[in-house]
């Protein structure tokens, strides 16, 4: 990863004193250090590993390469549904799956290679930094001062407590991406976002994938009906699903993994080559040294800020998986973006405003923007929900691809929308017109009058619009036009129409 760190970098000499220092090169530091230089402001970067953070490195650019790949395997599978002879034999290709996997990985971190960093007016630092005072951090024995920070440090694994699990060695979302080889089984340890996609990912690859999770459905953030598509997709794609299911012992036997599982008080042993753990990640916030710049942080919850992103220590910001309960790129770069206005602007931009779309890549995809019906009934919000399932759509129907839903949700008596899921192959791409409509106050009623391209998937947010247009039209103004359009077709009936 010669373009994320180079080997022989020789860090900047500091001046007496930084306007801006962000500690973390990672999506929220990158953002926040590109735009305060160019608005002028001398900054610095300070980065430990590799610039690009997890999200281009261990995360969403390595995960959804080796996706599409899989994907790609899953269709040559399937060609006959769609009309077509598939090869007679299929051969995967693992070690071509991971070399794209890098190819893609050098050629995203190049947009942000130091080079570049540094000719967009970044003074870049590799090394560890920690707080020396409350205006001032050490970097491997230089220290820098600051009129003002940001600490975009990120997040790291959170690893499963398992008896032997390290002794038998595992694989998280930092080092699965290494692999050279595919294993001939694997067990997955976590059903959220992570563990789903790579989960189906494998076994589309051909291994013998297991999946445990503590919970009775996956995604537990998600919708039920959303959740169980997910969970019948994994069961089609040959994943073995153990809910309510946690491990509990591993041991290595003749070079193999014997994983414990424990289910409703009964155990059952799995044999497996590789054991992959997903079930969440904590804020890096070890040897920041944080009491020292008098800032208040949590092991768990991460950095306290408030709506502004400040922290106890006025000066001090925070942003991205470090402060923020919802750990996304996009989320990390938008908290980037108001730190820099409130820091450096004197704004009072807030983090409530933000409204944030998510994703979770399986096949079906499971999208989501806004409020779930139980929160807002828990902020005494009425909810109606409109839904049109996927096989309505002509789009899915010719794909192929009649999995999933769009629902959208919006206060009672109003077209105003809450929020809203969509499950399907285009759930990704979907979300954002929603997403777009809530930023912009638009209501759901007027998505009906936008003219979608035919045939496309997105026709289905446009039928929810339409659904809920039919539905707020009052009965007096549909018994006049019943009224008039009876009189158009019986010139009887205007006739007898009563005077007033």
């Amino acid at each position: 990863m010669i373009n994320a760190r180079p080997p022989n970098w020789r860090n900047p000499r500091p001046p007496a004193r930084y306007r801006f220092l962000v500690i973390g090169g990672g999506p929220a530091g990158l953002m926040a250090a590109r735009t305060a230089a160019a608005m002028g402001a001398r900054v610095a970067l300070v980065e430990a590993h590799l610039i690009g953070g997890i999200s281009a490195n261990n995360g969403c650019v390595p995960s959804k390469t080796l996706i599409r790949t899989a994907q790609a395997y899953a269709m040559m599978r399937e060609a006959e549904r769609y009309g077509a002879r598939g090869p007679s034999e299929i051969t995967v290709d693992f070690r071509a799956a991971m070399a794209r996997v890098q190819r893609i990985r050098e050629r995203l971190v190049r947009v942000d290679s130091p080079e570049r960093l540094t000719a967009a007016g970044i003074d870049l630092y590799f090394g560890h930094a920690h707080f020396i005072g409350p205006d001032a951090i050490d970097v491997d024995g230089i220290e820098l001062r600051f009129s003002k920070a940001l600490i975009a440090t990120g997040s790291r694994a959170l690893l499963p407590n398992i008896d032997g699990l390290d002794e038998a060695g595992f694989l998280n979302n930092e080092t699965v991406f290494d692999l050279e080889a595919l294993p001939t089984s694997l067990l997955v340890v976590g059903g959220g976002p992570l563990g789903c996609e790579l989960a189906q990912a494998f076994a589309r690859f051909g291994t013998r994938t297991l999946i445990s999770h503590r919970e009775p459905l996956f995604l537990p953030s998600e919708e039920r009906d959303a959740a169980q598509m997910v969970s019948d997709a994994l069961a089609r794609d040959g994943v073995e699903i153990h809910l309510n299911s946690q491990p509990t012992r591993v041991r290595v036997q003749d070079g193999r993994k014997h994983v414990d599982l424990l289910n409703e008080g009964n155990t059952a042993t799995t044999v497996v080559e590789q054991i992959l753990t997903g079930i969440g990640r904590l804020p890096a916030v070890d040897g920041l040294c944080l009491g020292a710049a008098g800032i208040e942080y949590d092991a768990i919850a991460g950095i306290g800020v408030d709506d502004f992103l400040r922290t106890s220590n006025s000066h001090v910001y925070a942003a991205g998986d470090v402060c923020l309960k919802f750990r996304f790129t996009n989320t990390a770069e938008a908290s980037a973006r108001i730190v820099v206005h409130n820091a450096l602007l004197f704004g009072r931009r807030r983090l409530s405003a933000l409204t944030v779309p998510w994703c979770t890549h399986t096949d079906p995809q499971v999208a989501h923007v806004g409020l779930y019906v139980k929160e807002a009934r828990e902020r005494n919000l009425p909810v109606k929900t409109f839904t049109v399932p996927m096989h309505n759509v002509d789009r899915s129907i010719t794909d192929g691809a009649e999995d999933g839903f769009v629902k959208i949700h919006v206060r009672e008596g109003t077209d105003q929308i809450l929020g809203a899921t969509i499950v399907g192959r285009g759930a990704a791409e979907m979300i954002n017109v929603v997403s777009l409509a809530m930023v912009a106050g638009v209501g759901l009623c007027r998505l009906a009058t936008v003219i979608h391209a035919y045939p496309t998937q997105g026709e289905a947010v446009r039928q929810a619009a339409q659904a809920c247009a039919d539905t707020l039209v009052s009965p007096l103004l549909a018994g006049i036009r019943r009224w008039w359009l009876k009189a158009r077709d019986d010139p009887q009936a205007e006739h007898d129409a009563p005077r007033h």
